[in-house]
């Protein structure tokens, strides 16, 4: 496993971690006050500034990107479900414009909260059939421009509204259903604060592989959590054995960035300056 201890170069900062501190521009130039060198960029917060602006400030900043955030919401109901493809196209075009390695994609849930504005449903099971179809589309126009889709599993509270699919078996299995070649197209982005719990999850990176690994996330899990969206911790803070997890994921090649992914009410009201700060100090120390 690498050694962090000494230095910040493979940490990547997910631009959610700091969105109610400032726009895409203000988290770039606050990125290189610190050195952070790499970073994964919201969609709303690219359209908030311009696509083309934000592949300017990008390449200006000399920034890596670790993903871009993100697809999905594949589950929609008939109405909706032309607008989920046309989006979801867009979002791979966007990616590949600011020059990501991959784009997150989550699943989405029972078609009301996926898509505004559709039909009322209970049917995970057909939801989850539509992510597959959704992912599969999506998949032919990724080879057209050759980027990676990566699908995140989320932790099962979040079923009904953001992901039917919850963990690392769930989302390799569409992987090999869909893509049993292992192009390297398709592959999963796995995020701590959504699979620490799973008692499958280290059997399921080992069967990931190199290939299938497409980004790794990191946060840490609060007890209690006050909110299951917005109360993420810092590294440290938590009960999540980080190490662990990523001695796990290197050890099958992975060798890209460690990104921060904290949704935190607590954390977004502290100045940027301190949240990079500590970030970078817990990077070190803790992941």
């Amino acid at each position: 496993m690498r050694d962090f201890s000494a230095d910040h170069r493979w940490m990547s900062l997910n631009t959610a971690t700091v969105r109610k501190q400032g726009d895409l521009a203000e988290i770039i130039e606050a990125c290189a006050r610190h050195g952070i060198r790499a970073i994964d960029p919201w969609r709303e917060q690219v359209a908030a500034v311009g696509l083309d602006r934000a592949v300017r400030m990008v390449r200006d900043a000399g920034l890596e990107l670790s993903g871009y955030c993100r697809g999905g919401m594949f589950v929609a109901d008939a109405a909706h479900r032309m607008q989920a493809r046309d989006d979801n196209r867009r979002a791979v075009d966007e990616a590949k414009a600011l020059g990501a390695p991959c784009i997150v994609l989550v699943a989405g849930g029972l078609p009301q909260y996926s898509r505004a504005g559709s039909a009322a449903s209970k049917d995970i099971a057909a939801a989850r059939a539509q992510v597959e179809d959704g992912l599969a589309e999506l998949l032919v126009y990724a080879r057209e421009v050759n980027l990676p889709l990566a699908i995140e599993p989320l932790h099962p509270a979040y079923a009904a509204d953001r992901a039917c699919v919850n963990t690392t078996k769930q989302a390799l299995d569409i992987c090999d259903a869909l893509d049993p070649k292992r192009t390297g197209l398709l592959g999963v982005a796995l995020d701590v604060y959504h699979i620490w719990w799973d008692p499958e999850v280290l059997p399921q990176i080992a069967r990931a592989g190199k290939d299938r690994l497409l980004a790794f996330h990191v946060c840490d899990w609060l007890v209690p959590t006050k909110d299951i969206l917005n109360d993420r911790g810092m590294m440290g803070d938590g009960v999540i054995d980080i190490k662990s997890i990523r001695a796990a994921v290197e050890a099958q090649g992975f060798a890209g960035y460690s990104e921060i992914e904290i949704f935190s009410n607590d954390w977004w009201e502290k100045p940027v300056d301190e949240v990079l700060r500590t970030c970078i100090e817990r990077h070190r120390s803790v992941v």
